[in-house]
């Protein structure tokens, strides 16, 4: 790299200035506070662990976005996190010694060696929950709406949708219909792509039941509103029992939902498969017309902390807290003005800018010889009066 350009930063990595930094450490605490008011417990797992186990339980979907690093002291390959997820599971799995539910909560950065979208940077700030050792729907309805109170308490509140999926439709789907791994491979991907030419092609190849051909073919055009499930009840009345269950279960969740955020709009693609390889129930994300991603997502991975020594339920979401911040309305970040004291080192200054600052005001002692050239920057100054430090206008 030429010496002119060494102030770049790699493609897709962002920094904060002051004032965005100011923003997104507000919304950080203001989350965390959030979280601990709803009884999760902050983790602080570390940037960098042992490659194979950041990749532990979801599938090695994060392997190829994960950076390797060979650890100096050891040789040994080290990986820098992509996902905090599945750190949050050896926690739980192999560090804490809960027998029932565990409530904990994170945020950190993680970097990525592509980014996820045209949208996000390679080094978001990612902050989350996650809630182990409970399996039944009121575990995934308290992370949905801890998810939703998260968007709300970043100034999200308008116009909020929530897509919901599950992938014991599909996994019931292609269990009936006996395919093997390397076909369900070829069946997702067009699924994902929503490819209907091409998945019309894939499925009249296939040796399977005409009956069965017909509800792999259907899949991907079951989504939209509430009256997705009823049609895939009937569409799937005859199905393995574990499709209706699953239809079902959405079904109870959108209910549950609709209670309590009567404001947020539901959405469903049954054929959502989202971290399919390390998901085992419902799926779902939140989005905004202002943003074209999603801004938050997450979903039931139970089988995560398997291979940390217990396999326990868990459920949870994630954001990155550098996009909720952007996103924001009426957050603010500017810096506040401060209070221009002068240089010296009188003992009745140093104890009044003492008491200011344990106040909370933000004090800033002039340097000898330094010129204050932006006064927009002060709201006051001090001087004295007397024996007295008190304010005056700049």
């Amino acid at each position: 790299m030429a010496l002119a350009d060494r102030w770049l930063l790699p493609d897709g990595v962002k920094e904060m200035l002051p004032s965005g930094a100011r923003q997104v450490e507000a919304l950080r605490r203001k989350l965390l506070d959030l979280y601990d008011s709803w009884g999760y417990d902050l983790v602080m797992p570390p940037l960098m662990e042992h490659f194979e186990s950041l990749l532990t339980g979801v599938g090695k979907d994060l392997e190829l976005n994960t950076f390797k690093l060979v650890d100096q002291l050891t040789g040994h390959t080290l990986g820098i996190r992509a996902d905090i997820t599945p750190q949050v599971a050896r926690i739980d799995a192999h560090r804490m010694h809960v027998k029932g539910a565990n409530r904990l909560c994170y945020c950190g950065s993680v970097l990525h060696t592509h980014s996820a979208n045209m949208l996000a940077s390679r080094n978001p700030l990612q902050v989350g929950a996650e809630l182990y050792g409970h399996a039944g729907i009121e575990s995934d309805i308290e992370i949905i709406s801890l998810m939703l109170e998260t968007l709300y308490a970043s100034g999200l509140q308008d116009e909020l949708s929530l897509d919901l999926g599950h992938v014991g439709i599909f996994q019931g789907l292609v269990l009936e219909a006996g395919l093997d791994a390397s076909v369900v491979a070829q069946y997702m991907e067009l699924l994902q792509r929503k490819a209907m030419p091409e998945l019309a092609e894939f499925l009249d190849a296939l040796e399977v039941d005409a009956q069965l051909r017909s509800l792999l073919a259907v899949l991907p055009t079951l989504n939209g509103g509430l009256e997705v499930l009823a049609e895939a009840r009937a569409v799937f009345a005859d199905a393995h029992v574990s499709i209706l269950e699953a239809v079902a279960y959405l079904e109870q969740l959108a209910t549950m939902i609709q209670q309590r955020y009567p404001a947020v709009d539901l959405y469903f693609d049954l054929g959502e498969l989202r971290g399919y390889n390390y998901h085992t129930g419902v799926v779902f994300s939140a989005l905004t017309p202002v943003f074209g991603q999603a801004i938050a997502k997450g979903g039931r991975y139970d089988a995560i902390g398997k291979d940390f020594g217990r396999a326990r339920p868990a459920t949870g979401f994630s954001a990155d807290l550098k996009t909720l911040a952007d996103l924001s309305v009426g957050q603010n970040g500017d810096i506040a003005k401060g209070i221009l004291a002068p240089e010296g080192s009188d003992a009745a200054l140093m104890q009044k800018i003492a008491d200011l600052r344990s106040q909370g005001m933000r004090v800033m002692q002039q340097l000898p010889g330094d010129t204050v050239t932006d006064a927009s920057n002060f709201s006051r100054k001090l001087v004295k009066q007397g024996d007295e430090w008190v304010f005056a206008a700049l």
